[in-house]
């Protein structure tokens, strides 16, 4: 492309010139994936920027000779490579860069910042819904005084709070900051490079891009609404995994949440597997406090194999970062070692307001009126997708797992409508597509993630678009 940088390629609208980019670009390959690279090298290399408006897929197809079918599956490539992305009839972009600094799976879940009339794709709590901080603020000490570097890094009365409302009996519960960083700190104690992790496909997308840093191999099991199948997992312990890595309830994406039966099943599985005595299993409960279900673990049947984490993000507040974790005595005492060459400890002012909301009655309301309005939100859309002929399994929580026909038309379809939803590939192990396939043994094979907690009213009319958007087919098949 000779160095030459596109601004001089752009219209006064910000809109690239077909013939001037078909003159800086040598398409000497016009299939879909010959397309694809040149317009992605002109991405990677910066000659074509964050929001310039590319030609329509007509434009570019009568420029190059070729039938807009072509060009279509180029853009539905770069889509998938998340390098541009539709605003329906406005056209097709390029996507501002991700920051950096954001790992692979976590970019392709970050939403753009251009506004839309109802974002249901970012996955967090309904901030009306949250406790207020004012009066837990207003009873923390002025002073951010600390009487020692080494002092037990959880308060006193946090720890009661803790240990009372643990769902089994952990014989050493610490804080730290986010469930994140609990799962982090737990699998870089317990996972060697090219050790292998049992994960739930799908499954949340930072837990792949962190086993990715450790070199480990991640190993999909299928879920249905219940959770893990007790199947699945027996399979993928014939591997002699070192983690078993789960979420309870609410799980995300999907919003399955396990019954006792379900973890006892798991918990016999594990049991009666060869070569796993020394596996552990973490329970990622980052949506406890909102969810319906009922506090449940491995723990009680697995004794000292099972690290849990609860996490107050949803609940409470996603800028409070503090979780809970708690385990087998020796391996939280480990992380918490290794904790204290790094940050330390969670900030005592932040648990001290942490206590403040999970014992003052007001706070207590709130979360209560909060996991309430996310049930009724959950039913409702499930309610009427299913309805409308779309197969939802129930979910708890605020995340709710959509079968769609082509996640790019799917995505295509509702930005049009205003309404921008997850996009369901990053959250599937590789050769998770299979495993995504266990949700109810009967659905598509691609999906898209919808957050309800945002979903405050007009349920019926969000319905229809993702009901219509779940059931296009793009031409050309994709």
């Amino acid at each position: 492309m000779s160095g030459i940088r596109v601004p001089t390629a752009r219209t006064t609208d910000g809109r690239v010139d077909v013939r001037t980019l078909t003159a800086l670009a040598q398409f000497t390959d016009t299939t879909p994936r010959g397309i694809a690279g040149v317009i992605g090298r002109m991405i990677n290399a910066g000659d074509l920027a964050g929001g310039q408006r590319l030609p329509t897929v007509r434009e570019l197809a009568t420029a190059l000779g070729v039938s807009p079918a072509t060009v279509s599956q180029a853009w539905q490539a770069l889509a998938g490579a998340g390098l541009i992305e539709s605003r329906g009839r406005a056209g097709s972009f390029v996507r501002p860069r991700s920051p950096r600094w954001l790992a692979p799976r976590m970019r392709g879940m970050a939403a753009p910042d251009d506004p839309v009339r109802l974002d249901l794709s970012r996955g967090t709590p309904d901030p009306l819904l949250l406790p207020a901080l004012g009066p837990a603020l207003s009873r923390v000490s002025s002073r951010a005084e600390t009487g020692s570097y080494q002092a037990e890094p959880v308060i006193p009365g946090l720890a009661s709070v803790l240990v009372d409302s643990w769902p089994s009996g952990a014989e050493s519960i610490m804080v730290v900051d986010g469930a994140l960083d609990a799962i982090s700190r737990t699998l870089e104690q317990l996972v060697r490079f090219g050790d292998r992790v049992v994960v739930e496909s799908p499954g949340f997308p930072p837990f792949l891009d962190l086993l990715d840093v450790l070199g480990a191999e991640a190993v999909p099991v299928r879920l249905d609404e219940h959770g893990v199948l007790p199947d699945s997992l027996a399979r993928a312990l014939v591997r002699r995994p070192v983690a078993v890595l789960l979420q309870p309830r609410a799980q995300n994406p999907t919003g399955a949440s396990m019954t006792l039966e379900r973890a006892e099943a798991l918990a016999r599985v594990i049991r009666s597997a060869s070569d796993v005595d020394e596996l552990v299993v973490i329970e990622d409960d980052h949506s406890g406090l909102i969810s319906t279900a009922g506090d449940v673990t491995l723990g009680g049947a697995l004794p000292g194999r099972v690290v849990h984490v609860r996490s107050f993000s949803k609940s409470h507040g996603p800028d409070l970062r503090i979780a809970a974790l708690g385990g087998p005595r020796e391996l939280v005492d480990h992380i918490a070692s290794r904790r204290m060459l790094g940050p330390g400890w969670t900030s005592r002012m932040l648990q001290t307001i942490l206590l403040d909301l999970l014992t003052d009655g007001g706070s207590i309301d709130a979360v209560a009126e909060a996991r309430r309005q996310y049930y009724t939100r959950q039913r409702a859309l499930g309610d009427a997708l299913r309805s409308r002929g779309v197969a939802v399994a129930p979910a708890d929580g605020i995340n709710l797992w959509m079968p769609v026909l082509s996640e790019r038309s799917a995505l295509v379809q509702l930005a049009a409508a205003g309404i921008r939803v997850a996009a369901g590939t990053p959250f599937l192990a590789a050769g998770g597509t299979d495993a995504a396939r266990g949700m109810r043994g009967r659905m598509p094979a691609e999906f898209v993630r919808i957050t309800v907690s945002a979903l405050r009213d007009d349920t019926d009319e969000v319905a229809d678009a993702l009901a219509t958007a779940a059931k296009h087919l793009a031409a050309g098949g994709y």
